[in-house]
């Protein structure tokens, strides 16, 4: 139901902001549907020209997310939630001190602090803000964190305190991981209900921490940009989207 009301959120607002360039889209998407309709009729009574090994090892090849493209090669699909999609080819950066470990840290570290957000967001407007925080009102996050700020500023620059203190510690978990080798990006050795002792399990969960992260991404982002374009909080956009 979040992941419903999230998306619904953000194109809400993307159509609110940019109405001509989202009938674009939606008319794109059609285009395409269409066309994928009528070469999946013409390739079924096309003749076969492999074998099935030779269809196998293009198949492989292939991206699992852009099927017209080819398969990143750091992309093997050993990690969760890989699907071979790197368009702009960030996956092959090296030298710089960004690599696709150091990425793949900073993905999981937004997820983890995405999801949080996104569900922070809306429990806040639907119960109200947390002991100490009674000036912060608004539904509008932004506008609640200015409301905050101007009453009690030392929380938030204790947030950044603790910001940085934990940026410090995953930095220093992230570089000695990266050069041993003996540690996964985003294992920070947390499991207190003993889910990595499963090992298909914990792959199936690190799958859906991935997935559901990226969709929080998304849904943070699209709480905030509409909240502060109607002044609104997320649940009021969700219910005026049906009015």
């Amino acid at each position: 139901l979040l992941h419903s009301l999230f998306v619904v959120s953000v194109f809400s607002c993307f159509k609110r902001l940019f109405p001509l360039l989202a009938n674009l889209l939606m008319f794109t998407m059609k285009t395409v549907l269409f066309s994928a309709a009528l070469i999946a009729q013409a390739s079924a009574f096309s003749p076969a020209q492999q074998g099935s090994r030779a269809v196998t090892s293009l198949n492989a090849e292939m991206s699992k997310s852009l099927p017209f493209a080819k398969r990143p090669e750091l992309l093997d699909g050993s990690m969760a939630g890989d699907v071979g999609f790197d368009p702009l080819g960030l996956s092959e950066i090296n030298g710089v001190g960004i690599d696709l470990y150091w990425l793949r840290e900073a993905e999981i570290k937004h997820c983890r602090v995405a999801m949080m957000a996104a569900v922070g967001n809306v429990w806040v407007e639907a119960f109200g803000p947390a002991p100490g925080c009674e000036a912060a009102t608004a539904k509008n996050q932004m506008d609640a964190f200015w409301q905050l700020w101007k009453v009690h500023p030392q929380y938030i620059v204790a947030g950044l305190i603790f910001l940085m203190i934990a940026e410090a510690i995953s930095g220093i978990a992230t570089t000695s991981g990266r050069e041993s080798g003996m540690r996964a990006p985003g294992d920070f050795g947390f499991n207190p209900f003993g889910y990595a002792d499963d090992e298909p399990r914990y792959m199936k969960l690190k799958e859906q921490e991935v997935a559901n992260g990226r969709l929080a991404m998304f849904a943070a982002a699209g709480q905030i940009l509409q909240g502060m374009t109607t002044d609104s909080g997320a649940l009021e956009n969700f219910q005026a989207t049906f009015n």
